[in-house]
């Protein structure tokens, strides 16, 4: 829902990140459906994901976050020709006010938004990945494991952006390895075992006792 943050609990291998990585188009699916404000939406690629408003940020940020041989402002505009682009010209001012404008609400620390983004901190780089689907009118914000990597202090300032787009009326989909960082952050858990949703807990109920329970309890049903 709109301004929901609602985090994935499982085991490593539960299949939390192939659910994601579904509604994003990434992977292919074999049964279920996508809704997106009441209405069923088909989404094959993440092409089709970002028309209706999903944007997701990936596990291995490395990897398939950003770009670290390019800038920021390039890292940002890639996935975003279509908002500053006029007949397949680009509109340069328009991408260098935009960039920054979003660099400073993000408070992504570097010289520059021409440096490049990978000689940043763990922490300024996932900034910058948030910060090239923050440019767009988001509905949906996948965050596939957001603090891995990041120091202490860094993990603080996310956590306050998570909540800050969840008020603004983003809905968010977290997935996190720590478990006290889905139960502090969620507004709801849903339960995953075996690439199933296996129940849900809201965060006046959610324990670590209690999913861990549910997660066990699921898993045996799964195999009798």
């Amino acid at each position: 829902r709109r301004g929901e943050i609602v985090g994935f609990a499982g085991m490593m291998g539960a299949g939390r990140s192939e659910i994601a990585r579904a509604i994003f188009g990434l992977d292919s699916h074999d049964g279920g459906s996508i809704t997106m404000d009441g209405k069923p939406v088909r989404i094959k690629s993440p092409r089709d994901a970002i028309r209706n408003g999903i944007a997701m940020v990936t596990e291995d940020r490395a990897s398939y976050g950003f770009v670290g041989v390019r800038s920021i402002r390039d890292n940002i505009v890639l996935p975003n020709t279509d908002l500053y682009a006029r007949r397949g010209i680009l509109n340069r001012k328009a991408i260098r006010v935009s960039v920054e404008e979003i660099c400073r609400k993000l408070s992504v620390k570097a010289a520059s938004i021409d440096t490049l983004a990978g000689t940043l901190s763990g922490g300024n780089q996932q900034k910058v990945v948030l910060s090239k689907w923050l440019v767009r009118n988001v509905k949906l914000l996948i965050l596939d494991e957001p603090t891995r990597g990041i120091d202490v202090g860094a993990k603080q300032e996310i956590y306050r952006l998570i909540a800050e787009l969840a008020a603004g009326g983003i809905g968010v989909l977290m997935i996190a390895s720590e478990m006290p960082e889905v139960l502090s952050m969620s507004h709801r858990v849903e339960i995953v075992a075996d690439g199933r949703i296996i129940g849900e807990l809201n965060r006046a109920e959610a324990t670590q006792d209690k999913v861990m329970k549910m997660i066990v309890e699921g898993r045996k049903q799964h195999e009798s």
